[in-house]
């Protein structure tokens, strides 16, 4: 990914809410699931790593960026985004 993709990237993650929150569970596999089927459907996902998790956002990332193939394109505090492409029906043109 370039500079500029992932640039475009955070300028659509700035305005996104998360969509899951990693919890005390940690990451197990039923989120793991969530996180696939939900960057199938949108291609770019935020997600909050919540304090009682055990890990921060960024090892969350990293875990989960090598389970799913997908792209690390930020993290900030608790939060970070990731992108993969859909395989189905890309909507994200760069």
């Amino acid at each position: 990914m370039t500079g500029k993709q992932r640039a475009y990237l955070r300028s659509m993650c700035n305005e996104m809410d998360p969509i899951l929150l990693i919890g005390k569970g940690g990451i197990e596999p039923n989120v793991i699931k969530q996180l696939d089927d939900a960057l199938e459907a949108r291609e770019l996902i935020k997600v909050k790593v919540l304090e009682t998790a055990g890990m921060s956002a960024r090892e969350a990332a990293d875990i989960v960026s090598e389970e799913l193939g997908a792209d690390v394109v930020q993290v900030i505090g608790l939060k970070f985004c990731m992108y993969r492409r859909s395989q189905e029906k890309p909507r994200i043109e760069f």
